[in-house]
């Protein structure tokens, strides 16, 4: 399960841990864990965070910690 990293205006960096992905929700970035065996948010969806989308700087995505420590094939 991927990793955001959220970079805010005051250069602080939030990291959202178990979101599938994000979308802009009237004046809110919203992240989002979907359903089993979903790759899109609908009503099954689960909403983990959200933050002003004017405070946002970036959004980055990074696999989990533990597929960083893979080693490569």
């Amino acid at each position: 399960m991927p990793t955001f990293e959220v970079i805010l205006r005051d250069r602080s960096v939030e990291t959202i841990d178990g979101a599938d992905a994000y979308r802009q929700e009237g004046p809110m970035t919203t992240f989002f864990r979907c359903g089993h065996g979903r790759e899109v948010i609908d009503s099954w969806s689960t909403r983990i965070a959200s933050f002003r989308t004017a405070d946002l700087l970036a959004v980055r995505r990074c696999e989990a910690a533990v597929d960083r420590l893979r080693p490569a094939s």
